[in-house]
């Protein structure tokens, strides 16, 4: 088991794990975690015969907190550099949330050549923020407030944001303290022009071309009870812009359901990625 860092071309220091040996699986975290955040499916996937490489993404975790490139361009341009510079071929990209929508970005940025499988998990492609062309997104104010809140008490933000990102709010949710702690330390670890930039990157970001691009086996995962990236406005709209796209939907899962519905999700992985091993 290795961690590293990459410099790109600007300079930027991208932090990467890499553990295990066999296929490759990437993985794109969502917004403002870091790689840590995909612990659970990596362990598990290193111990099933994957290699396994999660990053953190620019202004993010252990990665450099840079000034420029907050955006989806930048970001997916970073996962190519990566995956030059460690030569990945062959590989399965997995993103969350905001990593679904850097996934969708470097395949419509850098084609497939090097990738074999996609899997967005509550993802915000299409597009999250709404408009005339997208009545059911949501609106401008929605985003608005998410700035504010990171540009303002933003570790009391974060806090509060956990709940609702775990379904800790709903009744008989069963999410630990622990839980809810572990998102309060990797947000805080994220820049704050980083995280606020980001939040533009991610909700106002158009996916719709790049999801066209798409033409490896892909597997969209959502939760129906995400109160973050609402269903009906993302992987119900996203996977018909993939041809072949499969879809699971969890009954009453939240938007953090790689860790509510560890296990499940787990095994729902392995066995889309289990006939490339």
């Amino acid at each position: 088991m290795t961690s590293s860092t990459i410099t790109t071309k600007d300079g930027t220091q991208i932090y990467y794990k890499d553990w295990g040996d066999g296929p490759v699986v990437t993985f794109s975290h969502g917004w403002p975690l870091n790689a840590d955040a995909w612990d659970g499916q990596m362990h598990f996937l290193a111990r099933n015969g994957f290699r396994v490489i999660a990053h953190d993404r620019r202004g993010h975790g252990r990665s450099t907190q840079s000034s420029s490139k907050n955006d989806m361009n930048g970001y997916a341009d970073d996962l190519a550099e990566l995956f030059e510079a460690l030569d990945l071929r062959k590989a399965a990209m997995v993103g969350h949330s905001t990593g679904g929508g850097e996934v969708a970005r470097y395949i419509g940025r850098h084609g497939t050549k090097r990738v074999a499988k996609a899997v967005l998990i509550g993802a915000v492609p299409p597009v999250m923020l709404k408009s005339a062309a997208n009545p059911e997104g949501l609106p401008l104010e929605v985003f608005d407030g998410i700035r504010a809140g990171v540009a303002g008490d933003r570790s009391q933000f974060y806090k509060d944001l956990a709940i609702p990102f775990y379904g800790a709010n709903r009744p008989g949710a069963k999410v630990s303290q622990g839980t809810l702690d572990q998102f309060w330390l990797w947000s805080m670890q994220s820049g704050q022009k980083n995280a606020y930039e980001c939040v533009k990157a991610f909700s106002e970001t158009d996916f719709t071309e790049d999801l066209k691009r798409i033409d490896v086996p892909t597997l969209f995962m959502h939760g129906e009870d995400d109160q973050i990236v609402p269903v009906h406005d993302s992987a119900r709209k996203a996977a018909r812009l993939v041809k072949g796209a499969r879809e699971i939907y969890y009954p009453g899962a939240p938007h953090g359901l790689t860790a509510t519905m560890q296990d499940k999700v787990n095994a729902d992985l392995l066995a889309f990625l289990g006939s490339s091993a």
